[in-house]
């Protein structure tokens, strides 16, 4: 059943703070997951841990490491988890063949580990990884086929945990099956001065925003609220008014640098809803008699040039703001309130 709420988590630790935001939104269930660990244990205290795990059902030492060693250790633990998975579905007797992307960032005080199994993502500002390679990896020498980014037509993705009914080739290792389980590693050095944010985000999201939009994005209105959680909500509210059909998870995770309230920002922003009151108002006297519907007044406003709207997401931010303001608006109207006092204010 299609459900709109939110589900938030949130934490700090590290000189770090997240946000998590998910929401079931059209899609029939919720398959999506999340890990969020300030602090790992067994001398690691300063290392962190996030992912998202985006599910799918089946279509038919502890000194300093080297970062190559950070490295192999990740893609041996993925491989390790997916035998885990495996090991379970065989004690129930392979009934449950389903399967999980992921997009995880293991942060150290040195380095950022980006850790992607296919159609999820990870960015950070101003650095970012597009890991969306449906297909690209997935091995042809184990007898598969690409036929529209789907493997044998029917499983959506080429790198995955689970999905043991794409990893059956007797004779050939785990990562040179149709679906392989080793994840795309890639590291960047952290100069603090650099690191502003980091998001992990499922395919819900991405299918309906670009990298750079949601960076804008996430940027901007981290200048106008110093509430994560808020930031993270907005962008799965934008992204379902955009279009979204998909579940949605998002994690933000702040660094000191990340962008800070701006009074400018908060100065632009009230000014932006005083002018989308005093529209939503004209639309609705407009009409004459009657109240037109809010799908109009949505319509007649993204048609409109309207100053100073967040970036990369059109309308879709301002949708709650809009049905506040056209519900008080429409209130009033049917109260036949006296309209003199709402003239004043625009």
């Amino acid at each position: 059943r299609t459900k709109m709420e939110e589900h938030n988590a949130q934490g700090r630790g590290n000189e770090l703070q997240y946000e998590l935001s998910s929401m079931q939104g059209w899609h029939i269930e919720m398959e999506d997951a999340h890990m969020a660990v300030i602090a790992l244990p067994t001398r690691l205290e300063t290392w962190s841990f996030f992912a998202v795990y985006d599910g799918h059902p089946v279509k038919g030492s502890a000194g300093a490491p080297s970062v190559e060693n950070v490295k192999n250790g990740i893609r041996t633990g993925f491989l390790e988890i997916d035998e885990h998975m495996r090991v379970l579905s065989e004690k129930k007797d392979g009934a449950d063949r389903r399967g999980s992307t992921a997009v995880s960032v293991l942060l150290s005080p040195q380095h950022t580990y980006f850790i992607n199994c296919e159609d999820s993502r990870g960015l950070l500002f101003h650095f970012f990884t597009n890991c969306k390679s449906a297909g690209k990896r997935m091995n042809l020498n184990a007898g598969g086929s690409v036929m529209t980014q789907h493997v044998k037509g029917s499983l959506a993705v080429s790198i995955a945990l689970g999905d043991f009914d794409y990893k059956c080739i007797h004779g050939k290792g785990p990562t040179e099956q149709l679906v392989s389980t080793e994840p795309e590693v890639h590291d960047i050095e952290r100069p603090e001065e650099d690191d502003q944010f980091t998001i992990l985000a499922c395919d819900g999201i991405w299918d309906v925003i670009r990298n750079e939009e949601l960076c804008d994005f996430v940027r901007s209105r981290l200048e106008v609220t110093d509430d994560p959680e808020k930031v993270c909500n907005e962008v799965v509210d934008t992204c379902l008014y955009k279009g979204s059909r998909d579940n949605m998870s998002v994690i933000l995770i702040c660094f000191p640098n990340a962008p800070k309230v701006s009074a400018e920002a908060v100065k632009k922003e009230a000014e932006l809803d005083k002018y989308l009151e005093c529209r939503v108002e004209e639309i609705i006297k407009k009409q004459g008699e009657g109240v037109p519907d809010l799908v109009h007044v949505m319509y007649t406003l993204a048609n409109e040039k309207i100053p100073s709207l967040p970036p990369g997401n059109e309308m879709a931010n301002k949708q709650n703001v809009i049905e506040a303001i056209y519900k008080r608006l429409n209130h009033y109207k049917n109260d036949d309130t006296d309209s003199t006092s709402n003239d004043a204010m625009c």
